[in-house]
């Protein structure tokens, strides 16, 4: 009841208060809600341990899964080691998971080499009930009955190793020059200090979906009432007391060479071990330094407190109405927020690459990926650390001379379609995103992306420019003797070129450079270039009644073909989709989902494809059909694309199918890998019921999946609230009926980002049946060919 009193009241409430809520609603724990091991299990690849939000060091088990690129998978698979660095939801090849610890509770005849140190020999099970995570702490018990605890500050972790009673164990730590890929280059060294028992080295590894290598030093330090019993080095299945350096090898004959040290404890009952490791990318002394400054006194408690902590005041800024709602939904959201701060990761101070003063920003991965709702989610939520990321990617191109696509591990990542750095930099402009950012520089940089073709485009911007500028698309088979890269992908890369000219037209228009609105926004028009409107579809040779697909066109104009079936989540052709050199005309997705990918120009597009109604029927269909898949990002926005064609109430009825029918609160809860959190950011906000169209001042409004969302911008102290009138907890009250914005009629289907900063109140009427609500022409998004108020 005290409930209810409370919500009768907000709605008296003057908006002109920053907090309109009652102190009472803000009086629960949102982190009892996080739950990092969503997406843990069954190829989602999230990061399920101990970070710090953008933190460097990330502490978990690595496990010997197929699906282990964040380290731990919850699948039953064997712990190889605890390592201390790893980037989160990624695909391909696992990243990081270097210098793993490994311990024992003693070893064979207590001898050091009745231990066993390589890895694929020492993997172990662990109990499968005792694995706990929750923000800044992951621990488990090992089938031997060591239970692990871990947690972090941003450039250390602190392991606690607690082993079984048994007065006559002497238990051994041995930390491995190796990662979870096993990519390690020669002249891996670690040393350790024969009292002490401190460790220190580093060796140069390979990134998982880049070019080049990188080194990552350390600095463990042990801390145990037992005492240090002794210490040395392995190499491959042997160990030795007396050597205390060890330089190793790659590999012999091309299998990864073991090679490390160790640490041995004297006998007691109830040891409990700590081990501290700094990690540092420019020295073992920096690493060290880390450690001794950020977690001077080996306290595991104050630690992880002080984790809790940051997390807290980074989720502070949203709200959600419990009322009503199973706990699942709450997890759901609040753990996909979560996962939006986990990459990419502040390295600032850790570049060896060049010397600045400026942000650096790692783990991007990939902007592809990430631009579509994730860094559009933290210009809401954390606009601050999105502002030092612009700073970073500005930086990067000063000094590389090109905006990354994907970064990781200090090294270039691979190009997946356009310079969708583009997007993310007029993403953050168009939204007021400018602390410290030098804007100027910020468009000389996107610019370059449209104007000069770099020698490697697989890895940094655009490929094929004089084709694109002659042309006015991307040919297949184009001849490029300007730069190189896999020559392929040319429908989607027309696309998206298309609408990465049209962002940094949106840029151009607020830097006063009117030559240069005009001029990107009419290449923004070449994907039009490849629409063959007699183009017809089938599937198992029944036509699908659509006519109108892009199709690749040659250097001669003359059209190619590729069925717009092809990488579509029902292609059984077994087609290469990604960036091999024999790879479609479409990147990870097929012609029959890139056919929406026109962001901009949705009234030229939906014309194009035979009006409102018919495109309605094809998003139907890209649905219905199971030819989309929601576990891949460009599936996102045709979640919502109905509001252009004046159907916003089945954009509701998709976000609501898709949520949380394809994304648990489970392990296995995610359709795909999370992609640095982009899948939690499309669950975040599509059940807040305000989803981002990316480079744009437009969020698409659906029905929430709370009662109430309140957002308090961190730039304005204001707060934004969504409220939903007739809420129905069983969401079959799910269709808007009417609403307002601060009080007033309002029949947009779409609202800017200004509701956030200017702390506006947004109140639907929620029904069971579809409403002319949002419908009319008047109420829909912008596009380019209908010049709507954004775009002035």
């Amino acid at each position: 009841m005290a409930y209810r009193l409370s919500f009768a009241l907000l709605a008296s409430i003057p908006l002109v208060l920053s907090n309109p809520f009652p102190p009472a609603l803000d009086d629960y724990d949102v982190l009892q809600y996080v739950d990092p091991l969503i997406g843990s299990a069954n190829g989602g690849n999230v990061f399920a341990g101990a970070s710090l939000p953008y933190g460097m060091a990330k502490a978990v088990a690595d496990t010997n899964s197929q699906s282990n690129q964040g380290g731990f998978a919850y699948d039953g698979s064997d712990i190889t080691g605890f390592s201390s660095l790893h980037d989160s939801g990624t695909g391909g090849q696992p990243s990081l998971g270097n210098f793993p610890l490994f311990p024992y509770v003693k070893c064979r005849d207590d001898d050091v080499n009745g231990c066993v140190y390589p890895k694929k020999q020492r993997k172990t099970n662990y109990i499968s009930d005792s694995v706990k995570a929750s923000p800044g702490y992951f621990g488990l018990t090992m089938g031997s009955g060591i239970q692990v605890d871990m947690t972090v500050s941003h450039h250390t972790s602190l392991f606690r190793f607690q082993f079984p009673a048994d007065g006559k164990s002497s238990p051994l730590i041995l930390l491995d020059l190796t990662d979870l890929s096993d990519t390690r280059q020669d002249n891996g060294t670690i040393s350790v200090d024969p009292t002490t028992g401190r460790m220190t080295g580093h060796a140069r590894f390979q990134p998982s979906f880049g070019s080049g290598t990188y080194v990552p030093y350390f600095c463990v330090d042990f801390h145990s009432a037992a005492g240090i019993r002794d210490n040395g080095i392995f190499v491959n299945s042997r160990a030795s007391t007396d050597v205390k350096h060890l330089q190793i090898s790659r590999s012999i004959n091309g299998y990864p060479l073991p090679g490390g040290a160790f640490i041995r404890f004297n006998s007691a009952p109830n040891i409990v071990v700590q081990a501290r490791m700094g990690l540092s990318f420019i020295s073992s002394e920096r690493a060290c330094s880390h450690a001794e400054s950020e977690i001077p006194l080996f306290d595991f408690n104050g630690t992880h407190s002080t984790a809790v902590d940051l997390w807290t005041k980074k989720l502070a800024p949203v709200r959600v109405s419990r009322q009503h709602v199973n706990s699942s939904f709450l997890t759901n959201f609040y753990s996909g927020v979560y996962r939006t701060m986990i990459n990419p990761q502040d390295y600032t101070g850790e570049n060896p690459l060049w010397k600045s003063t400026e942000p650096y920003f790692d783990s991007f991965y990939c902007l592809w990926d990430s631009f579509r709702s994730q860094l559009p989610f933290l210009s809401i939520f954390d606009p601050a650390s999105l502002a030092r990321m612009i700073r970073s990617l500005i930086n990067t191109q000063r000094h590389l001379g090109w905006l990354p696509d994907c970064r990781m591990s200090l090294c270039k990542g691979y190009t997946q379609g356009g310079s969708n750095a583009d997007v993310v930099l007029a993403d953050a402009y168009l939204k007021g995103i400018d602390e410290d950012i030098d804007w100027q520089e910020g468009y000389a940089a996107v610019r370059k992306d449209a104007e000069e073709e770099p020698y490697d485009w697989s890895n940094e911007g655009r490929g094929g420019l004089a084709s694109w500028k002659s042309l006015r698309y991307i040919p297949v088979e184009d001849f490029d003797h300007l730069g190189f890269g896999t020559m392929t992908r040319s429908i989607s890369r027309t696309l998206e070129y298309s609408y990465n000219d049209f962002t940094i037209a949106r840029m151009a228009h607020g830097l006063g450079k009117t030559d240069d609105v005009e001029k990107y926004e009419a290449s923004s028009c070449n994907w039009q270039n490849l629409f063959r409107a007699d183009q017809t579809s089938t599937i198992n040779g029944t036509d699908t009644g659509f006519k109108g697909f892009f199709q690749p066109k040659y250097l001669n104009g003359t059209w190619g073909y590729q069925d717009p079936l092809t990488c579509s989540n029902i292609d059984q052709s077994g087609r290469s989709c990604s960036l091999q050199n024999n790879a479609a005309e479409t990147f990870e997705s097929s012609i029959w989902e890139y056919q929406f990918f026109v962001p901009h120009d949705m009234a030229t597009l939906i014309a194009r494809l035979g009006g409102p109604s018919q495109f309605v029927r094809r998003l139907d269909y890209l649905h219905d059909r199971g030819i989309t898949y929601i576990g891949n990002e460009p599936s996102f926005l045709t979640v919502f694309q109905y509001h252009y064609a004046g159907r916003p109430a089945k954009s509701t009825a998709r976000a609501h199918f898709y949520i949380p029918r394809y994304f648990s609160t489970t392990p296995a809860g995610l359709p795909g890998n999370d992609d640095s959190g982009a899948m939690g950011s499309f669950v975040a906000m599509t059940m807040m019921g305000l989803f981002p169209n990316p480079g744009q001042n437009v969020y698409l409004i659906t029905s929430p999946y709370f009662e109430s969302v309140r957002i308090t911008s961190p730039l304005t102290g204001r707060t934004a609230t969504l409220r939903a009138v007739n809420f129905d907890p069983t969401y079959k009250n799910i269709y808007i009926q009417s609403a307002t914005l601060d009080g007033k009629l309002y029949t947009k289907n779409w609202i800017g980002h200004d509701f956030f900063t200017k702390g506006r109140e947004l109140v639907l009427v929620l029904g069971r049946n579809e409403s002319h609500w949002g419908t009319r022409n008047e109420d829909l998004p912008p596009s380019l060919s209908t010049r709507g108020p954004q775009l002035q």
